[in-house]
């Protein structure tokens, strides 16, 4: 997938709102100011979060991802090769793991 295809879907999120905390062209996917996906300036993909550090881990045994650099293990890195259903998946249910532990009230705001 490109970068422009997988912000697409990330843009299509209720909430959803893009930024460069770090400068030089991140596109960091936050829902009520916090991360739920990012495609970095140099890594060949986008890091999105699981639920868990032994789903991260399971994800990358089965070739669905890799480590995502510099950030925490319960996070992957889905590769540019990743098929269109399976990123729209992945960066769905990191949306929805974020977005969950967002105050009630914040969440009834997003819609």
């Amino acid at each position: 997938m490109t970068r422009d295809e997988l912000n697409a879907i990330c843009g299509a999120l209720s909430g959803a709102e893009v930024s460069d905390p770090w400068g030089g062209g991140h596109d960091a996917w936050k829902v009520g100011g916090k991360m739920f996906a990012c495609i970095g300036t140099h890594t060949p993909g986008i890091a999105v979060k699981t639920d868990s550090v032994e789903t991260a881990e399971m994800l990358i045994d089965a070739g669905v991802g890799r480590k995502a650099p510099y950030f925490h293990r319960s996070w992957i890195l889905l590769p540019w090769e990743t098929g269109p259903d399976e990123a729209r998946h992945r960066i769905e249910a990191s949306y929805r793991i974020v977005r969950s532990k967002l105050p009630k009230k914040v969440q009834a705001a997003l819609g």
